[in-house]
């Protein structure tokens, strides 16, 4: 980058940098674990006998939950058969066919590789284990158009441990903010090849750097799970946040598209070429 712009310093117009794709992934650790996930049937009281029916009412209710907001919105909620659809092209499908501009846009559902707990038959003890094994479960993904951060999607593993993943561009976030002060811009795409102050839009581009993260992915932890704080009344626990994926974009702007032509190749240097690489 910076060769780029040394290059092109005197052609370039303005600049404009900031997290583009950011991905937060949410975890309950205490019950990432076998030791942990003893504790917390401890404190329900629920034998390991009863594991199974525990575990799958809990997840029906959290699968529930999850999907209140959309249906109350009377927007799309969708069964896939596999997880390898597009749900993103079909998130902004639904929301451009119904003209969804604000609020939840859809909700998501299929079965997807997980690492879970699961009860195990120990024939030389004789007796029932708690393990974490490799198997399907059920995912809600909600999809939206967040007030502050724009387009967003979330989603959340309906049996234990309930990890939780949220996704957002910081471009849509910017563009979102851009609506609420006098500044003229255009964006093309997940671009903005335009602005009219580019002081102010660096100022507001720089604002996810002094969010407060765990407050903003906490409240929307609580839209894919409402009844967090019911199921762990006895158990108190809260999400620990990691980034996953970050990306820093810089968006360049130029007077003229002709300034980033390349130059045409000498005939000399074409010839030589030619001649070190033969036709075979």
């Amino acid at each position: 980058m910076t060769e780029f712009t040394s290059r092109y310093g005197a052609s370039i117009a303005g600049t404009l940098s900031g997290f583009d794709r950011l991905v937060f992934r949410g975890s309950l650790r205490k019950i990432c674990y076998p030791f942990g996930m003893h504790g917390y049937l401890w404190a329900k009281q629920v034998p390991l006998t009863g594991f199974g029916s525990h575990v799958n009412e809990v997840s029906g209710r959290v699968k529930n939950a999850a999907l209140r907001c959309v249906e109350e919105a009377g927007r799309t909620v969708r069964y896939l058969q596999s997880s390898k659809d597009d749900k993103e092209a079909m998130a902004r499908s639904i929301a451009r066919e119904q003209k969804i501009t604000a609020g939840p846009v859809c909700a998501l559902t299929c079965g997807e590789p997980w690492w879970g707990f699961d009860m195990y038959r120990n024939r030389e003890t004789k007796r029932l284990d708690l393990v974490q094994r490799s198997r399907k479960c059920l995912y809600v993904y909600q999809y939206g158009q967040h007030p502050v951060l724009g387009w967003l999607n979330a989603r959340i593993q309906t049996w234990f441990p309930f990890s939780i993943q949220n996704c957002m561009k910081g471009r849509t976030w910017l563009a979102r903010q851009r609506e609420g002060v006098d500044m003229g811009y255009r964006q093309q795409d997940n671009c903005f090849p335009w602005v009219a102050d580019g002081g102010q839009a660096q100022r507001l581009r720089n604002t996810p750097l002094q969010a407060k993260w765990p407050e903003r992915l906490d409240g929307m932890a609580h839209l894919l799970n409402p009844i967090h704080e019911e199921i762990f009344a006895r158990f108190p626990l809260h999400y620990d946040w990691s980034t996953y994926q970050s990306e820093w974009a810089t968006d360049i702007v130029l007077g003229q598209a002709e300034e980033l032509r390349l130059p045409a190749i000498p005939s000399q240097i074409s010839g030589i070429r030619q001649k070190q690489n033969p036709p075979r």
